[in-house]
């Protein structure tokens, strides 16, 4: 187990029912061409995370079609109410959704605090017409949203698509996984360092980049606009956080990584 000083949130976890958890990781990992290391059940999550010394985590997933939306806000909702002091649940729309003011109404009475989008799974570009109404939505209901950003090979995700709509929604909270652009990582913190309402984590990230890369891209960004992420069940929890605090940030700058930009965004203690 990693001891250390601070309270840790993990702002970035993927958890699936028990019944599915298998399948769906495996779709994931196709996608990617990567294999994970984790289950992808709850009971793993928090295992992992006891052995990593993560205390709390924001937990969501992922529609591939507008009828998964409903149901995968109630599995996150049914989970964060059994345990409301370890996870923080964020729903999940659909563009391509009948009705999506209905779909925020809901994810609103279940008590979920964000949103989560994955443009490049979800097959929809982040600047697409079908988009704007839950970024308007979103914006109104103060729902931050956790987007997947970047990808080279497709354009769905990259900064092309996003500074369009963080320009527009000035009042919506996105936080870019992925330091803002997964395999496009300097790239996207130069796109996006100078934007108030951008907020990024480091999942999948740090496996790929050099230390001092990394934290070059903190810097740009400035630490308090960094949250920390494993992106379960990809990663093992422990190695993301070994990584992470390997890094050359100060006490204070590791405080805020790893739990304080969160619960300010999402007013919590």
């Amino acid at each position: 187990m990693i001891q250390n000083r601070f309270f840790v949130t993990d702002a970035h976890c993927h958890i699936y029912p028990e019944k599915i958890a298998a399948k769906a990781v495996a779709g994931t990992d196709r996608f990617y061409g990567g294999q994970s290391v984790c289950a992808g059940t709850v009971e793993d999550l928090l295992a992992r995370g006891a052995e990593a010394g993560i205390d709390r985590f924001l937990v969501q997933s992922v529609a591939t079609t507008p009828k998964q939306v409903r149901s995968i806000n109630e599995f996150i909702a049914r989970e964060t109410e059994a345990r409301p002091e370890t996870l923080i649940g964020f729903g999940t729309l659909h563009p391509d959704s009948a009705d999506i003011a209905a779909d925020v109404a809901h994810l609103r009475s279940l008590g979920l605090r964000g949103v989560k989008l994955h443009p490049d799974i979800q097959a929809f570009k982040i600047d697409d017409y079908r988009c704007l109404k839950i970024y308007e939505l979103c914006e109104e209901e103060g729902l931050p949203i956790l987007m997947h950003t970047g990808d080279k090979r497709y354009d769905y995700s990259n900064p092309n698509r996003l500074l369009p709509i963080l320009d527009i929604y000035r009042g919506l909270t996105v936080i870019g996984a992925h330091f803002g652009g997964w395999s496009i990582w300097e790239e996207a913190s130069f796109s996006y360092q100078k934007i108030p309402n951008f907020y990024v984590d480091c999942s999948s990230s740090l496996p790929y980049l050099t230390p001092e890369v990394a934290l070059s891209i903190i810097r740009r960004y400035g630490p308090d606009r960094v949250l920390f992420g494993t992106d379960y069940p990809m990663w093992s929890p422990k190695k993301e956080m070994e990584s992470f605090l390997s890094l050359d940030l100060t006490d204070e700058e590791r405080k805020m990584i790893l739990n304080d930009n969160l619960a300010r965004l999402l007013k919590i203690d």
